[in-house]
């Protein structure tokens, strides 16, 4: 082979690899463009929206789901009511995000922390009700304890104290600070820390 053949060959050859990598490469690039658009994109639904400041609180379940709960519907060491942040301008109970379920408890106002009786309105308390273990609903209670409870694995928390973790849970259930308005609870801030379990 002459040396200009050579050349010419080998000129072909980087020609032909050049062109091979560059659709190799737009290939891949279209592949991950389509697959991105495969993956399911999370959408902010009005019953999807975080809790807010202002936010009334109303009952998740039973006859009065998405009624605003009046604070003296509580009665003292019962065990706790589920509920739900609506928000007040549009009446949309925000009930399709896990991380909104929201604990109501009633206690002794003489019992509780002097942290957790800043956030508290009275003597009702109302935390995150995912549970900080493995994100469960902690839907139970334990009576002559007066303590939270997760049917899932056991966790315990105490509602006088922050919801301080006791059993198996690695932190606490963060308070949601709240306040009575003409009679019925209202959202009064931010989640005192991050919702669920540890990430």
């Amino acid at each position: 082979m002459e040396v200009s053949e050579l050349k010419a060959y080998v000129h072909r050859r980087a020609v032909l690899q050049a062109a091979v990598a560059t659709g190799g490469g737009a290939a891949l690039l279209s592949a991950l463009y389509v697959g991105a658009g495969l993956v399911p994109q999370e959408q902010v639904t009005p019953e999807r929206e975080p809790v807010a400041p202002g936010d009334l609180i109303v009952y998740a379940q039973g006859d009065r789901a998405g009624q605003p709960v009046n604070a003296s519907d509580l009665e003292p060491g019962q065990r706790q009511v589920i509920a739900y942040p609506m928000n007040p301008q549009t009446r949309v109970v925000k009930g399709e995000e896990p991380a909104n379920t929201l604990l109501l408890l009633r206690l002794e106002a003489a019992s509780l922390t002097a942290e957790t009786a800043r956030h508290a309105a009275g003597g009702v308390v109302a935390y995150s009700g995912v549970c900080t273990h493995l994100g469960c609903i902690v839907s139970n209670w334990i009576a002559d304890k007066q303590l939270l409870f997760c049917p899932c694995h056991g966790a315990q928390y105490d509602p006088r104290d922050r919801a301080k973790a006791l059993v198996v849970a690695p932190k606490p259930l963060p308070q949601l600070p709240i306040r009575v308005e003409d009679g019925v609870l209202v959202v009064a801030g931010e989640f005192q820390g991050p919702v669920g379990p540890p990430t």
